[in-house]
């Protein structure tokens, strides 16, 4: 199986870093780091990571723009062909712009029951508050500060005699814990047969007038009505022999298949049956899918067999 491509970013010493790294060694861990990134040139999580083995790369921000600076760890990304960027105590607030591009793809861990305390000093803010847990969270990372969409949650007792650092050594441990594990569930995900389906069908279904049907088998959908419905999308869940979980859609013929097939290999292929009728397959049980491609095949798909009346109401919305 492949394994997700993931990319660090630090600005310290790198110990959260660590835990994903380790967890990574194990045999059944869906993801590997392949870069470490930092803002802080001489921050020992670089050290680390290059004893590691782990590709290494680091500018500093001071006397660049903000978007200047992230122009430059943006390329370094692409570079390493991370799919993911894991954030790890990187202490540079992101650009809205910067954040959009990993949408979905970037994470974080924050040391409070998130949505208490976001930002600084949460330790002491439960600990003023009187309340009985601190913990950690990790969670997509959005434009608005520690506001992205919660992965996982480990509550940890507050102790009669606690500090704010007392406190904030046991919710370390709880994130070496936690981190690891919902990297590897949001990774992992992409590759489960039955994510990838209802993923498929949220798109299909937004298009106008489809419905769900299975045919020999396997997921599909079309649109058109209830008797006179025609399929534009299938799902083949290693079917016929194959192994890849794909999307099946229509093509405008040989040539378009083949073109599309000698270009990007590792991506499209001819699907066993469904290839002689101008079908194509699109590799979704991989790291990092483009789902706003899958949404433009989709549609495409939905086109070339839709009733003519609905491609002319498509096309007048489509252009306002």
């Amino acid at each position: 199986m492949a394994k997700a491509k993931v990319a660090v970013m630090l600005s310290g010493t790198g110990t959260t870093m660590m835990s994903l790294l380790y967890a990574s060694r194990m045999p059944d861990c869906p993801y590997e780091i392949v870069l470490v990134a930092s803002n802080v040139p001489e921050a020992k999580g670089l050290t680390v990571a290059a004893s590691e083995g782990i590709a290494t790369f680091a500018h500093s921000h001071k006397g660049l723009a903000r978007e200047a600076h992230e122009g430059i760890i943006q390329q370094a990304l692409v570079d390493s062909g991370a799919d993911y960027v894991a954030l790890c105590g990187y202490m540079r607030i992101l650009t809205p712009g910067f954040v959009a591009g990993w949408a979905g793809r970037m994470l974080n861990t924050h040391p409070s029951l998130l949505p208490k305390y976001t930002g600084l000093h949460t330790h002491q803010r439960a600990l003023d508050a009187g309340d009985s847990h601190g913990g950690c969270t990790v969670h997509l990372v959005t434009a608005d500060l520690d506001e992205g969409p919660i992965l996982g949650q480990i509550p940890v007792a507050i102790l009669p005699d606690d500090t704010a650092d007392t406190l904030a050594q046991r919710v370390l441990y709880a994130e070496y814990q936690l981190y690891p594990r919902m990297l590897a569930a949001h990774v992992g995900r992409e590759m489960d047969a039955d994510w990838i389906v209802a993923r498929v069908g949220e798109l299909a279904l937004a298009l106008p007038e489809t419905d769900a049907r299975p045919s020999h088998g396997s997921p599909g959908w079309r649109v058109g009505g209830e008797k006179s419905g025609k399929y534009f999308a299938y799902v083949s869940v290693r079917h016929h022999g194959e192994d890849p979980v794909a999307l099946l859609v229509k093509t405008s013929g040989p040539d378009e298949m083949t073109a599309l097939i000698d270009a990007e290999p590792e991506l499209y292929y001819r699907p066993a049956y469904y290839g002689a009728s101008g079908w194509i397959a699109l590799r979704l049980d991989r790291p990092g899918v483009d789902w706003s491609h899958v949404g433009d095949w989709l549609a495409r798909s939905w086109r070339a067999v839709a009733p003519r009346r609905l491609v002319s109401l498509m096309d007048v919305a489509d252009s306002f």
